[in-house]
């Protein structure tokens, strides 16, 4: 029945996943959108942090830690956020429900396999202004822009002492972006405006190798240490790009006067090499606290075929990140609460991004629960959690993100592939 649900999920999902309009960000105008994942429900609600292989859940951050499940593991999450957008002089809000990863891991002994998908990027923005020549003419411009890239990864790792293991994922990027730009004067001065619309295709390959360290201290305490390191991949764009005057009616909508379809060469970016390292140390089934800092390259991926982003620059971005869990009780036969693993964090992220000459950052802190599911033997459970955080400024003329998301991830273990025994 287990093996029939997930089938069933992963067939639903996929197609949502590929779908869906995931972001409401205008600094997704840059560059091929916001990086969506930043590990399971678990991990987020411990500040994103990557450090501990676990046997019941799927860390789909360091694929060193596939061999330390021992039971055959199901993975789904979705983050439902509402965000606040804030600049000197006005305050918009927008929200999105989006699904987050589906993943399906198997241990072999020594070895674990997992494969899965996610969305990798996502764009979504709708931004207008009015700009002003030194001729004093004044035009109104919108840009809109919806898409992102997506991710197909499959890895294996092995346990090469009970303390040192090694994986490596390798991913398959594809997905399409479709921007959008209309220039004209105000509306009801000039009968038609401009509209310039570009559709890429995006597809390349990545990989990404880990490595995890864990030892007792006093047989008591564990240690644990871990590193991943992303291989700076390729993409190739396939372009189409739309030329056309359009008459904008007063309810916004656009129609067609005259369109010209321009060829455009094909171009490779690099999405950046980067590099994680953390440790943490606590007690098993009790406790954990943990550190990690991850740093990458800067992003080439500024560019966009109507010249808008050259206010851009792009810095090596870096994330540092806290987190940790409690379980009052593991075992407990008579407290529910006692079994539940309450998880927090914190974290503070460089993005990379630069606009007028401000560090674009982000930083927020998070809480979570994972509740165990009666009836399973491999441990399954509901990991619920939350964060409120902040990215950019105010400042220079710019947007500030107030957000809050939610998310909520499902974990189901089980035994396959066991031999059955006759007596």
């Amino acid at each position: 029945m287990i093996k029939k649900i997930i089938a069933g999920l992963c067939l639903l999902l996929s197609t949502v996943a590929f779908a869906q309009e995931n972001n409401a960000s205008p600094y997704s105008f840059y560059g091929i959108g916001d990086v969506k994942f930043r590990g399971t429900a678990e991990n987020r609600s411990m500040g994103g942090i990557g450090v501990l292989p676990d046997s019941i859940h799927l860390n789909l951050q360091n694929p060193a830690t596939y061999s330390s499940l021992k039971f055959t593991t199901f993975t789904v999450g979705a983050t439902s956020g509402s965000t606040k957008f804030k600049t000197e002089t006005e305050n918009m809000k927008a929200g999105r429900t989006t699904v987050d990863y589906i993943a399906v891991a198997l241990p072999f002994n020594k070895f674990g396999v997992a494969f899965g998908l996610m969305p990798y990027t996502a764009v979504g923005y709708r931004i207008k202004n009015t700009v002003t020549g030194t001729d004093g003419l004044t035009l109104d411009r919108q840009f809109d822009g919806s898409g992102g890239i997506n991710r197909v990864f499959g890895g294996m790792s092995y346990q090469i002492t009970p303390k040192f293991s090694i994986g490596a994922d390798f991913q398959y990027f594809f997905g399409d972006i479709e921007t959008t730009s209309l220039t004209g004067l105000p509306l009801g001065a000039l009968q038609y405006a401009t509209r310039e619309k570009n559709a890429s295709d995006y597809s390349g390959v990545g990989a990404n190798i880990g490595a995890t360290y864990k030892t007792r201290i006093n047989n008591k305490w564990e240690y644990y240490a871990s590193a991943t390191y992303t291989t700076e991949a390729s993409l190739t764009s396939t372009s189409n790009r739309e030329i056309a005057t359009v008459s904008v009616t007063s309810s916004g909508s656009q129609v067609v006067v005259d369109q010209i379809d321009l060829v455009v060469s094909n171009k490779d970016y690099k999405l950046p090499a980067k590099f994680t390292i953390g440790t943490g140390f606590g007690q098993a089934r009790k406790w954990f606290v943990g550190a990690e800092y991850t740093n990458q390259q800067a992003n080439e991926l500024g560019g966009r075929f109507d010249g808008t982003t050259t206010n851009a620059q792009f810095e090596n971005s870096s994330i540092y990140a806290v987190g940790g869990y409690f379980i009052p009780k593991y075992m407990s036969y008579n407290s529910y609460l006692s079994r539940i693993t309450y998880r927090a964090g914190l974290k503070y992220e460089k993005t990379g991004l630069v606009l007028a000459g401000e560090s674009i950052n982000d930083y927020g802190v998070s809480l979570g629960l994972s509740l165990p599911l009666s009836g399973n033997i491999g441990g399954s459970n509901l990991n619920i959690g939350a964060e409120y955080g902040q990215r950019g400024t105010t400042n220079a003329g710019l947007i500030q993100e107030n957000y809050f998301n939610v998310f909520i991830g499902l974990s189901i273990s089980d035994k396959w592939f066991v031999k059955r025994k006759y007596e």
